[in-house]
């Protein structure tokens, strides 16, 4: 489900790699919670083979081992490539600084940096792609995006096949963030596009050739409302097992740093076009079910104020700030007829009313009171209309204060009770 990684791990900026092991790997940003900065000096890896367990290899890379870089700058945006027995990590760094460094092992650790020129010390965000007939290119850039050919030893780049402006933001929306893939023929750019006025959307464009010249194809996520303060948006797309996903990232505690990788599996017309699709609660899991308890912070869209945010013991996290007319949305849920619901909350003042709705059909509302601290949580309880099927679970909070908090949301059930406390 969503976010993809233990919530002790703030991952953007992903490439999945499937390496020759058959595990897909995850390379990203190492963002820090409640940091307001991007990134940190810190690269992770993270691999599987389910999609759903996750192991994390550590440290794959300091920016204190990045010996030409000046001292504090952090490390952004890697991207990993195997070849020949060797596996290479491209990562960039704040200075626009731009390197490679080498392992015998997709976890790493990675040693021996070195810059690569031209691309050192002139943007962001590195890409790398090996073509079927074993030609590595290069792809890097912010607002125009530059790419050429990289020669044999995957550390310089052959500049007489120089791109510079491979697709640009005036006519594309390229905003950063590039990733680059084939499909039956296709070369795939994925970027971050600011189109719809922020860069909170995965784009891409297409070509039959890997410089270009390059055609928009769409929007394939975009992860507005994921918190009031969202901005960017930056990830990759690739097959695992035969079904292919978009990775992406999403941001949260009010915050535009503060970001975690999610998945939404994508399709294919008989173009090649892929269809937009929503930010979903479930990811590449089966609906939730709607007979266990949910964490309220499962959520993937919130709108007038909510965001989620650590709760009080920083190993859970809860939905914070209900105003009267905030809403969050569970994307899928399965339904078997529940008669009632439990919500367990917490309302310092005011409390208010959470009404439940599936797709369009408003199923009760739930009364809940004062609770005497937002540290003190209790559960409310009331009956339902019953539904059955796939839904999308609305919750909207209603309330007679029109702007002060009215609640914050640990989890809540169907069927049968949750959480702990008194119940109203």
């Amino acid at each position: 489900m969503n976010p993809l990684l233990p919530i002790r791990h703030f991952v953007p900026d992903t490439e999945a790699r499937v390496m020759p092991d058959g595990r897909l790997y995850l390379y990203g940003s190492y963002d820090i919670s409640r940091e307001t900065t991007y990134c940190s000096d810190i690269l992770h890896v993270f691999s599987t083979d389910d999609l759903v367990h996750w192991t994390d290899h550590g440290a794959a890379l300091r920016s204190q081992d990045i010996p030409w870089a000046s001292e504090g700058h952090l490390l952004y945006a890697p991207d990993c490539i195997y070849q020949d027995g060797t596996y290479y990590l491209y990562f960039c760094m704040t200075g626009s600084y731009e390197g490679v460094a080498i392992s015998d092992s997709p976890a790493g650790p990675f040693h021996h940096p070195v810059p690569i020129t031209p691309a050192d010390r002139d943007s962001i965000d590195p890409a790398v792609f090996i073509d079927t007939d074993g030609q590595a290119y290069y792809f890097w850039g912010q607002f125009h995006l530059r790419g050429s050919k990289l020669n044999p030893d995957m550390i310089t780049l052959d500049v007489s096949t120089l791109n510079t402006c491979i697709i640009d933001e005036k006519n594309h929306g390229f905003h950063e963030g590039i990733s680059i893939r084939k499909r039956n023929g296709i070369y795939y750019l994925l970027y971050t596009d600011i189109s719809r006025g922020k860069a909170t959307c995965i784009s891409y464009a297409m070509s039959d050739s890997p410089l270009g010249p390059y055609k928009k194809g769409g929007v394939i996520i975009d992860n507005i409302n994921c918190d009031p303060n969202t901005w960017n948006n930056h990830g990759c797309m690739a097959e695992y097992k035969g079904q292919w996903y978009v990775f992406y990232h999403r941001s949260s505690q009010n915050s535009k740093f503060n970001r975690r990788v999610c998945i939404e599996p994508i399709f294919f017309d008989e173009r090649g076009y892929i269809a937009e699709v929503p930010m979903t609660s479930q990811g590449a899991e089966p609906p939730l079910s709607a007979g266990v308890p949910i964490s309220a912070a499962l959520a993937c869209q919130m709108m007038h104020g909510l965001f989620i945010s650590p709760a009080a013991d920083n190993t859970t996290e809860i939905l914070s700030h209900a105003t009267n007319g905030s809403w969050a949305a569970y994307r899928y849920l399965s339904f078997d007829a529940p008669k009632s619901f439990s919500i367990t909350a917490a309302a310092a003042i005011n409390g208010g009313t959470v009404e439940i709705w599936a797709d369009s059909l408003l199923l009760g509302s739930c009364l809940v009171t004062p609770t005497g601290g937002w540290d003190i949580y209790r559960t409310f309880r009331c009956p339902l209309t019953p539904v059955t099927g796939v839904k999308t679970l609305y919750l909207v909070f209603r309330g007679n204060d029109l702007k002060r908090r009215l609640m914050d949301v640990k989890e809540f059930c169907f069927y049968g009770d949750c959480g702990s406390g008194n119940a109203d």
